[in-house]
C-alpha cells in the first residue's frame, strides 16, 4: 500500500510499506478514504517534536471504511464508514469510563502520555492514517459511524480539530454574552472560535498575522486582530473599552515562535500566544489551553495569573467524548466544519502539500489527501 513516511524534519515521502494486518482481537483494518494534514504533522515536519522515528507513517486525522475486524469487535462490519479519533482509548479503564480518554491507562504500552496515531514513539509507536490502509487499535471504542448522507469532508474534522476547538471553548467556560479571544487562527482556532458561538458568545476575536486564516475568520464573522498591526493586547483593549474578554483560548501553543509570533531566534517566544492571552483578559477571567506545549517552557506568566484571579485549564483533548454530540450538530444543520478546507489533493502529493500547509498557510489552511478509495465513496 501507499503512504506517507517520515524520514526527517522537511523529508516526507510517499512510498510502498506492508498493508497492516490484525494484531489483537479488538483491532479493525480500515481501508482509508480521507486524510488530512493537522497543525501536529507539522511538529516533526519541521524538527520540534522530538522521539519520531523514521520509517513513521504520519497522520492522525482520517476517515474510512472498514474492511476487517478481530474476534472483539461486535459493534462494527466490514462495509461501515466510519470517521476515528486522533487519540487512542481503550473505553474500559477508570479515566475512560469517566470521558477522559485522553489518559487512558491501557492505549499507551510505552509512557503514560497520551496516545494518538503517526506520532513519536513515546505516544505509543502507532502508524498514522496517512496511508491507503491502517490498523485501528481498541475499535470496540474508537470509531464512530458515519451517518448516510454526510460527506467524508463534514466527517473529517470531527477526527480532530473540531472537538480540540470544542474543548478549548469549554475549558475557557465560555457562556452566553461572552467576549472571547482566540490565539491562533488556524484549523482548531477556527473551530474553538466556531464553537464560542455554538455556546452563545457574544464577540469573538481571532489574534493571528496570517491573512489568509485571518480572512477566512472574518467571513465566518469573527473579529480580526493582526498583531502586525501592533499589540494584540491593546487592539482587544481598545475593542472592549479598555474591559478585556472574558474568556481566552491559547490554540496555537509553542509553534507561536514559528508561524503565530516574532521569531527572535531565542526560544523565549515560545509563549508569547499564552501570555499574550493572560494580558488580554479581564480580572477573573478563564484561559483554556490546547496548543501544544513541550514538558518545560521558557516562561510561564504565573504572577500575571495570580494578580488577576485568572483561572487556567489546559489538557489533551478526549475526542471521543464530543464526536457524537459534534456529530449531530452536523447533521442537523448547525454546523458546518467544512470550511476551513482550503485544498484536496491525492495522497501521491502529499510532500507537496506538507510543503504548502508549512510555507503558504494564507493560501492553504487546511490540506485534506485523497486515497484512491476515496472515488468509492459517494460525497
Amino acid at each position: 500500500m501507499k503512504a506517507v513516511v517520515y524520514h526527517g524534519p522537511h523529508d516526507v515521502r510517499v512510498e510502498d510499506v506492508p498493508k497492516p494486518s490484525i494484531q489483537s482481537p479488538e483491532d479493525a483494518i480500515l481501508k482509508v478514504t480521507l486524510t488530512s494534514i493537522c497543525g501536529t504533522d507539522l511538529h516533526p515536519y519541521r524538527g520540534t517534536m522530538p522521539g519520531v522515528q523514521d520509517g513513521t507513517i504520519l497522520g492522525h486525522e482520517f476517515v474510512g471504511v472498514v474492511e476487517e475486524i478481530g474476534d472483539k469487535v461486535r459493534n462494527l462490519r466490514p462495509g461501515d464508514r466510519v470517521l476515528v479519533p486522533s487519540t487512542i482509548a481503550c473505553g474500559y479503564c477508570a479515566f475512560c469510563t469517566r470521558g477522559l480518554y485522553a489518559q487512558c491507562e491501557n492505549a499507551n504500552p510505552i509512557t503514560h502520555s497520551t496516545a494518538f496515531y503517526g506520532g513519536p514513539k513515546s505516544a505509543g509507536g502507532y502508524q498514522g492514517g496517512q496511508a491507503e490502509y491502517v490498523r485501528v487499535p481498541f475499535a470496540t471504542v474508537g470509531p464512530v459511524k458515519i451517518p448516510n448522507g454526510t460527506a467524508d469532508e463534514m466527517a473529517i474534522p470531527l477526527t480532530d480539530i473540531l472537538p480540540t476547538g470544542y474543548f478549548g471553548a469549554a475549558l475557557a467556560d465560555v457562556g452566553p454574552g461572552d467576549a472571547v479571544a482566540v490565539f491562533g487562527a488556524g484549523p482548531v482556532g477556527l473551530m474553538a472560535m466556531e464553537s464560542a458561538r455554538l455556546m452563545d458568545a457574544g464577540r469573538v476575536f481571532a489574534v493571528d498575522n496570517i491573512p489568509g486564516r485571518l480572512n477566512v475568520a472574518a467571513q465566518q464573522g469573527f473579529e480580526s486582530v493582526n498583531f502586525n498591526d501592533g499589540d494584540p493586547i491593546q487592539q482587544i483593549m481598545d475593542l472592549t473599552g479598555g474591559n478585556g474578554v472574558d474568556a481566552a483560548i491559547d490554540a496555537v501553543g509553542m509553534d507561536a515562535h514559528c508561524s503565530v509570533g516574532r521569531h527572535t531566534g531565542d526560544h523565549e517566544d515560545t509563549t508569547l500566544a499564552l501570555r499574550w492571552a493572560v494580558g488580554a483578559l479581564k480580572k477573573a477571567g478563564t484561559l483554556g489551553v490546547v496548543g501544544l506545549y513541550p514538558s518545560k517552557v521558557n516562561e510561564f506568566p504565573m504572577g500575571e495569573i495570580l494578580e488577576k484571579n485568572l483561572t487556567l485549564r489546559a489538557g489533551n483533548c478526549n475526542h471521543r467524548k464530543y464526536i457524537p454530540h459534534l456529530l449531530r450538530l452536523i447533521q442537523d444543520g448547525t454546523l458546518d466544519p467544512s470550511f476551513v478546507i482550503t485544498d484536496t489533493m491525492p495522497l501521491d502529493r502529499a510532500p507537496e502539500a506538507y510543503d504548502k500547509f508549512d510555507r503558504e498557510q494564507s493560501q492553504h489552511v487546511k490540506i485534506v489527501l485523497e486515497t484512491p478509495a476515496s472515488t468509492l465513496v459517494p460525497g
